[in-house]
């Protein structure tokens, strides 16, 4: 192979990982904004005892559908993301495959 299209390998390989990358950082994302609600609902269980639900109902039920759609954001990142990890995956498998000289610097 010419280093042009030795250049041209590894440049495909590194866009690869850094979509990979990308991937994982929309994966962190996910996790945090599906942790949210379960944080702020574990904060009004464990403070209960201080309020009547009927008091607070107009609070509780826009806070409930903010959390319901804050999980709902979540899931669909951690998913989304998820898949296009195993996408990039076997990319990289491929690119490894036909390649074999980059197979020893991607593990």
């Amino acid at each position: 192979m010419s280093d042009h299209e030795d250049a041209i390998i590894i440049n495909e390989a590194q866009l690869v990982l850094a979509e990979k990358r990308t991937s994982l950082a929309v994966l962190r994302t996910g996790i945090a904004v599906l942790a949210l609600p379960l944080s702020v609902v574990s904060v009004l269980i464990a403070t209960s005892k201080f309020y009547n639900i009927l008091h607070v109902f107009r609070f509780i039920v826009p806070l409930m559908a903010l959390n319901t759609a804050l999980t709902v954001l979540g899931a669909y990142l951690i998913i989304k993301a998820t898949l296009r990890l195993h996408r990039y995956d076997r990319m990289i498998r491929q690119i490894k495959t036909k390649h074999s000289r980059l197979s020893e610097f991607l593990d």
